[in-house]
């Protein structure tokens, strides 16, 4: 998983992702190349939650999880369907599923500022 957001400063992450459950209730692990665990955030009707090193922080929703880590909104409910080769709509962003059947997804976000850029390369579709 890539992630490049346009703001000033510029940000980007990129790590191995392991991605389980639902839009309403599931797990993201972020790891290191190495297998190392940076991060993981569960969600859930209940709330959100993010355990990085020996942190953690609760947020309202995996929305205001996501937009405070990354700097950007990324739609959660769409990003589970892009990852299941189907189109969905979400505000600002063009999913490009063209390079599905290799395991790869690009979406690029132009408005509402600030730009991002979002890559996955991934094993198994959900």
């Amino acid at each position: 998983m890539a992630l490049r957001v346009d703001s000033n400063p510029p940000q980007s992450l990129s790590a191995a992702f392991d991605l389980k459950g639902t839009p309403d209730a599931g797990e993201l692990s972020l790891a290191t190349p190495l297998g190392s665990i940076l991060a993981r955030l569960t969600w859930g009707p209940e709330g959100a939650t993010l355990h990085s090193g020996n942190e953690t922080r609760r947020y309202a929703s995996v929305d205001e999880l996501l937009a405070s880590v990354t700097g950007t909104p990324v739609p959660v409910t769409a990003l589970f369907e892009w990852l299941s080769g189907r189109p969905a709509a979400a505000q600002g962003w063009q999913a490009d599923l063209s390079s599905y059947a290799e395991g790869r997804l690009n979406a690029r976000r132009e408005s509402p500022a600030p730009a991002a850029d979002l890559r996955l390369i991934f094993e198994n579709a959900p």
